[in-house]
């Protein structure tokens, strides 16, 4: 990806901080993506827009929408994962969105997207997240689209997904976790998993640019500064809303409660799968064969892309670009 318009779009899509953002942190982005802002409005004007999606129950979502006006082609959805939002696929957009229209939105209790309270049963909780985007895709107007995430998709990307095998029940795999580890979990288990950014403090940034370095790294070739690591931390330093909800639809060692192995039998066989894994990622890259082997009849891939880890869109982006464009074109 390169150029001045994936700039600009980029520009913007970090400009879309969230509200706890001060002005003074949006000032420190590098001189060219200042620069790229104004410039941006004006020549993406017919093919970019950002707004808030509202909800009947008057949640809100944080929408980015990429359109080439080209209403033939079926639009592409884009779902960040755990702590995270829209402008991490700052190094994606641009590539994705040279057929198709592309939309990016954050969940619900994650981003700029209203931090509602979910409830503390796991099932209750996934479908409270699966209602909203089924509202946010009616109100936004799609009757069909190619759904990269974690009925009405056309193809099902799923990127390094969490939560599909069991929790291992075996007292062999308990061997395996080291004792401290153990003790750790059970000290933190009351809390969020993100909670100690928050009870850092004003010293919250640096125990993310301390910890996650490599983020700045990621995106280096876009911005030459800290635009990263001040976005994932203004996006997880408010209310643990959506954090709180992944927190009670996991158990110890972040196992799914609900494995979704149990459960893809049940999706439609129309609709094909697509499983992308980075090839140095910790995440268990065995989920896609169990997919295929769950459903026959239906037409299930996987995909290692060569030197990523789990930030597979961001560890080796024009690979990960090119892959999505591909199973894209084969839809339409």
């Amino acid at each position: 990806m390169a150029g001045s318009g994936a700039a600009a779009a980029v520009a913007l899509s970090f400009a879309a901080l969230p509200a706890t953002a001060s002005g003074a942190v949006l000032g420190r982005r590098s001189s060219a993506t200042m620069t790229d802002d104004k410039s941006a409005e004006s020549a993406n004007e017919r093919t970019y827009s950002k707004q808030y999606v509202y909800l009947s129950n008057g949640n809100k979502i944080w929408t980015l929408t990429f359109s080439q006006n080209l209403s033939q082609k079926t639009p592409l959805v884009l779902l960040h994962g755990f702590g995270g939002g829209v402008g991490l696929w700052a190094l994606n957009f641009e590539d994705l969105c040279e057929n198709r229209t592309v939309y990016a939105f954050d969940f619900l209790g994650f981003g700029r997207s209203s931090r509602p309270q979910f409830d503390t049963d796991a099932e209750v909780a996934e479908n409270q997240f699966v209602e909203s985007i089924e509202e946010w895709r009616r109100k936004i107007g799609l009757d069909r689209m190619i759904l990269l995430g974690h009925n009405l998709v056309k193809h099902l990307l799923l990127v390094e997904p969490w939560g599909f095998p069991e929790r291992p029940s075996n007292a062999e795999h308990e061997r395996t976790i080291p004792i401290w580890i153990k003790a750790l979990g059970a000290i933190l288990s009351p809390f969020n998993p993100l909670a100690g950014l928050r009870i850092a403090g004003p010293f919250g940034l640096s125990l993310v640019q301390r910890i996650r370095p490599d983020f700045k790294r990621k995106y280096s070739s876009m911005f030459d500064d800290d635009t990263v690591t001040e976005y994932i931390y203004h996006c997880n330093v408010q209310s643990p809303s959506g954090e709180t909800a992944f927190k009670n639809m996991t158990v110890p060692y972040g196992w799914a409660k609900r494995p979704m192995l149990q459960r893809i039998v049940h999706m439609h066989q129309d609709i094909p799968i697509t499983v992308i894994y980075g090839a140095r990622s910790c995440i268990d890259g065995n989920s896609g064969a169990t997919i295929q082997s769950l459903r026959p009849n239906s037409y299930v891939k996987t995909i290692a892309i060569l030197g990523a880890g789990h930030y597979v869109y961001a560890d080796q982006p024009e690979d990960f670009n090119q892959k999505i464009n591909e199973i894209c074109n084969s839809v339409d």
